[in-house]
Parts: structure tokens; sequence; C-alpha cells
């Protein structure tokens, strides 16, 4: 796992950009701290930059950038190619030559055969740029779920790209401030959905898809794979093989995600998925597993705060070396300044916080790579929200949209005169506008609170017309689902719009920045793309039934797991947030919130997150989450965008 960064001058005159990408490169040293590399093309023209974690072939000659035979082809490559052994015999067959054992370097051999094209043939995560000298061409590309991101930018006839937006930021000739349109969806999804990000003309691509650009500036960006596939999905399995084939799947991600020549370990909160991860490994390596989980000072098992009962429990039956991190809200706070820098733009979401503190006594054990459990609640219906979908709102919502538009409109407009709770007030006006129902799980503020949240003037130069940016972005998704599949069930819908955008853009962004910041690899099992190809095409019927989640996982997990694992509720990756905004980090959230350079922009309605914070803290709503996602921003803003902080 590594740091990758370029520079392609495609229209402006040539220069020496040495210097500039090697700013650049070094902004993301966390990224890569055991070696450090850079490519400076003939013509001035290309510049790749390279910052190495060693974790497959340790030795000199996985340096990067790296070439095929001749030169003419040049990557810089951060992540890790799980069947590139696989991958050799053909390309030694077909007369390459190898100076190495690193995965780097059947990319490069497999792009001198199939060009753009190759890689369909990859296994695994990554985020590559290959400059191709003799057609001029430059690839960007992003792993098939996201695991991986890659920011660009294109201004002044080149392109600038690179692991982390601070990257980019490093260049002399990049400019910071705000892009009000990403802001507005920000404050509706919590994360950026791409291909924007907060910073004005800094973009993101999108998980599965590539970037081409010649030395004519012609730029295309096209999705080189799709989770929706190609043939029809079945509206009915059989539950038997469907187990199977579930159970098979995940072995193998997990057999394929142990490819490593440095120390593997694994976050463990005694939940379904991370307990997996660890039986399943503890059966393929030959000494006893290292594990972690969180627990947060004060707060017991009762309170739906700690893992580590259920995580001990886990621990013992496959015989792992446990380790448990007990957080205070004091560290949190202290910690937070960092974690505004380490995230590049604002996650809003608090479990930031305990991965920043497992990651970190990780790495001090000396484990440089961590298997983690994102991504099977999305594929196989693990979050309660979406049984409750399923079995009610579902039905509720098909009646209403039944209704006449003009009585739909009505119901929406005495909603809001009798103040009803934002959530449902939000229903009808989506059921007025013909907009999809579900948006995803965890939605901020929804249209109508923004229109409260934000000045007048503010929500009128969002949104002067409907349907909403947000709503823009929700159909889009549904619209490439429906293409593909048309008749795809409700279950298989949620999935789609998790897919899009929160997996990758939250959780995994998340689960990235903060494990490279520590020089930590992180890899995900759930998200072995067979296996999300397969889970995503089963039926709802296989996934909630009777209103419990992931019927098929849990079954194919049962010779492996005990019952109390099975059948414990859903707990998540959740930090004691409400009492600590109450509490030991209320000044300075208040202070990130109300205090920050980003409320001087007048963006926002003042009065109406004042109501926010005296609800919260007087017990009277749970607005935490909320706050949360402002306290980011603001956090965000003074750091990155203001000129004093950012001259600092």
């Amino acid at each position: 796992m590594c740091g990758i960064v370029g520079i392609f001058n495609f229209a402006a005159a040539p220069r020496d950009d040495g210097e500039a990408v090697l700013r650049m490169r070094d902004a993301i040293k966390h990224r890569g701290p055991d070696d450090a590399g850079v490519y400076l093309s003939g013509d001035r023209r290309v510049a790749l930059g390279h910052r190495r974690l060693s974790i497959v072939d340790l030795s000199p000659a996985g340096h990067q950038p790296m070439s095929n035979e001749d030169g003419t082809v040049w990557i810089a490559f951060n992540g890790e190619i799980y069947n590139h052994e696989s991958l050799r015999p053909g390309l030694l067959e077909k007369g390459h030559r190898f100076r190495s054992h690193s995965d780097t370097e059947a990319i490069v051999h497999q792009y001198e055969e199939q060009g753009p094209d190759c890689l369909q043939a990859l296994d695994g995560m990554f985020a590559l740029g290959i400059w191709d000298d003799a057609r001029g061409r430059l690839m960007l590309a992003r792993d098939r779920m996201g695991k991986k991101p890659l920011y660009y930018l294109l201004a002044g006839g080149k392109l600038l790209f690179g692991s982390e937006i601070k990257a980019l930021l490093a260049h002399p000739d990049v400019s910071r401030d705000i892009d009000p349109e990403a802001l507005n969806l920000y404050l509706t999804f919590g994360n950026v959905p791409p291909p924007y990000t907060l910073f004005a003309g800094i973009r993101k691509l999108p998980a599965g898809h590539r970037l081409l650009v010649d030395r004519l500036g012609n730029v295309t960006i096209e999705r080189y794979w799709s989770p929706f596939g190609q043939t029809p999905w079945p509206a009915h399995a059989d539950e038997a093989e469907s187990v199977a084939r579930v159970g098979d799947l995940l072995k193998s991600a997990v057999r394929k995600r142990l490819m490593s020549d440095v120390p593997i370990a694994c976050l463990l909160s005694g939940g379904v998925d991370s307990s997996a991860i660890v039986g399943l490994m503890s059966a393929l390596v030959s000494r006893p597993l290292q594990t972690y989980s969180v627990g947060f000072e004060g707060f017991g098992a009762a309170e739906n705060f700690n893992d580590q009962p259920f995580a001990r429990l886990v621990a013992k039956r496959f015989g792992c070396d446990h380790h448990e991190v007990n957080v205070t809200a004091d560290e949190c706070r202290d910690y937070l300044p960092e974690l505004v820098y380490a995230q590049d733009e604002p996650i809003g979401d608090p479990a930031c916080l305990p991965m920043h503190f497992l990651c970190r006594a990780a790495r001090r054990d000396g484990n440089i790579v961590l298997l983690v459990g994102e991504g099977s609640d999305e594929v196989f219906g693990g979050y309660p929200e979406m049984a409750s979908l399923i079995q009610t709102a579902s039905q509720r919502w098909n009646r209403v949209r039944r209704l006449p538009r003009l009585l739909r409109s009505g119901l929406h407009a005495a909603s809001r005169l009798l103040r009803a709770p934002a959530g449902r007030i939000d229903i009808l006006r989506r059921a007025r506008d013909g907009e999809p129902l579900y948006w995803g799980l965890d939605v901020v503020f929804w249209d109508t609170e923004k229109e409260e949240l934000l000045r007048p003037q503010t929500w009128s130069r969002f949104e002067p017309s409907r349907p909403s940016r947000a709503a823009e972005y929700v159909r889009s998704v549904y619209d490439e689902l429906f293409a593909r599949q048309p008749n795809a069930d409700l279950m298989q819908q949620m999935s789609a719009l998790e897919l899009a955008n929160r997996l990758p853009e939250l959780l995994l962004m998340r689960v990235d920045k903060l494990s490279m910041a520590h020089s930590v690899e992180a890899r995900a099992p759930f998200l072995d793309y067979q296996l999300v190809e397969y889970g995503l095409s089963l039926p709802q019927s296989l996934k909630i039934q009777g209103g419990k989640s992931k019927y098929v996982l849990k079954r194919a997990l049962e010779p492996l797991l005990p019952a109390e694992v099975l059948t414990r509720r859903k707990q998540g990756f959740r930090v004691p947030l409400p009492a600590w905004l109450k509490g030991p980090l209320a000044a300075w959230a208040k202070d990130q919130i109300f205090g920050s350079a980003l409320a001087s922009r007048d963006f926002f309605n003042a009065s109406y997150i004042d109501g926010m914070w005296r609800r919260h803290l007087a017990g009277v709503q749970d607005h935490s989450f909320d706050l949360w996602c402002l306290v980011n921003l603001g956090a965000w803003y003074t750091h990155w965008i203001d000129s004093k902080a950012a001259a600092a």
C-alpha cells in the first residue's frame, strides 16, 4: 500500500516539475514511509511520484515508479493485486521479463497486452496512474469498490493527481476554497459524492472508473466495472446452494487477503462480520492471530457502546492474541485537530475516532496489515433500517405515492404547518415531487431541513429549482441500476445506493485515511468483487427474513460462529457521541460550529443551529450526528481554507 502523485502538462509549457512533484509526494509520506521515488519524462511533460509501504516483495526491486522492459510504460501504483502470481505465467509466455516479485510489475505488463482493459484482469484494491509514452496517454484508475481514493485537478493545461487531497494542495499553483455545490451535498449525505470534493476544482474518481487524458488534452472518464452486472438477476434462488456459494466466496476472499510479507492482524468487534473474518483467518495462519477491539471509558455493553465482551468471546474461541484499546473523551478531544488533517475533507462519521486508536495500537505492535469487516451490511442487508423499510415504510410510501398529486401536496403542506418531524415532512415532499424514497443511510439534513438550516439567499442559490442536487444524484444511481437490472427488488435498490456513495466515500474513506495515517494497510474481504457481485444478485428473500438481517450470510456462518454472535443485536462501530457532545467535547464542538471561520461566510442560519444545540444539551432531542457533521465542517474549513490557518 502506498501513496501516488503525478503531473501531466498536456497543454502547458514544458517545465521542470521535479520540485513540485517531490512536494506533492512527501505531503503523503505517512502512506509510504519505507521508500520514495520519482519519474520525470524526457520531454518534461510528465512527473510521477511514489511513497512506498513495503508489503509484498520487500526488496529494492519493488521500487516505484516502475517501468516495463524498455521504459515506454511507467506506473505509480497504490494497492494490492491478489491474483498477480496467476497473471505471471501468461505474461511470461508472451515474452515479458520480470525483475521483481511485486504485484506492480504484473500490472505494467498486463497493460502492455491489453491497454486500459487490463483493469478487468486485476483482482484487488488499487488506485494507479500509468503513463504510456508511445501513445502520449495517461490513465488513472480506481478499484471496483472504491477502497482506494484517487483525486485529480484539471486546470491551466495540466492534470494533477494524488492519493490524498493534501498532495494536490502541496502544488504551488493550487488555490483553496470551498465548493458550494459540494457543501450542499455534504449537508445531505455527511460526505461528498463523486466526482465532487469540498475543495473547489478538486475532483475524485468514482469507484470502478478510469480516466484517460492524451497529449491534446482530450479527457475521457468511463466506468470499467459495475456491481450491477450484465446478466439479469434471478427472482428466486435456491437457499442451500446460495448458502454454500456465499460461504465458499467468503473463504476465498479471506485467503486472498493473507498475501503479505509482513505481519497481519484483524480488527474484532465481536459482531458477525469481524468475527467471521477472525474465524476464517485463524484456520489459515500458523500462529495465534492478533486482534484488536475498542472500548470507551465509562461506557459498558449496556449502553451499546462496548464491543469488548463479544470480542473476548470470539478471541477466546479462536485462540487469538487479543488486545483491548480503551479510549477516553479527553484522548479524543486532543486528537481531533489531527483528525481534520488526516481526513482531508470532512467525513461525517464519528467512528473515525476509534479507527485512529485501533490502527495506532496495531502499528505500534508491529502489524502492517489489518483485515476489517466493512461491506457486509451493504450487500447482505445488515442494517435494521433496511429491514424496517422493507417491512413497513415502503408499504406506506406506495399508498401515498398512489394519491393524486394535489392531495400529496396538501399532506406535505399540512405536515409543515403541524411541525411534524423533519424526516416525515421530507417523505411527503419526496412523494409530492416524485423523488425516490430511499436516499441512503444516515442522511444528515433532508432538503426540508436545509431550507431552514441555510440562509434564504444561500438556499435559493443552491437549489433554484427542483429536483434538488441531492435528488439528482440519487436518481442517477437508480437510473443506472434500472438500466441494467430493471427488476431489482427494494433490498437491491438500497444496496445499489450504498455501494455508490456511503460505502466508498464515507466508510471506506474512513478506513483508508485513518489506517494510512499510521502507515497501515486495511483489507476488506467482504468487498471482494466476486462476493459482492454474487451477494448483490441474490433476491431480497434470502437477505431479510422475518425482520432478521443477513439471513443467507448467517446461515453460511453457522458452522463457524457461536449463536451468541450470530443472534446479537446490530451495534455498529459506535462512539458515545451524544454524551460527549453534552460534556467533555461540548466546548470544543461549540467553538467549531459557531466560532469557526466558516461562520463568517453567511451560509448558515445561526439561530436554527443554536436551536439544535440547545435541544441536544437539554436532552430534548438527540442531534449528535447532525452536530458532529457541522463540527467536522467547521474544523475542516478553519484548517484547510481559512487563509491564516492555510498559510501556517
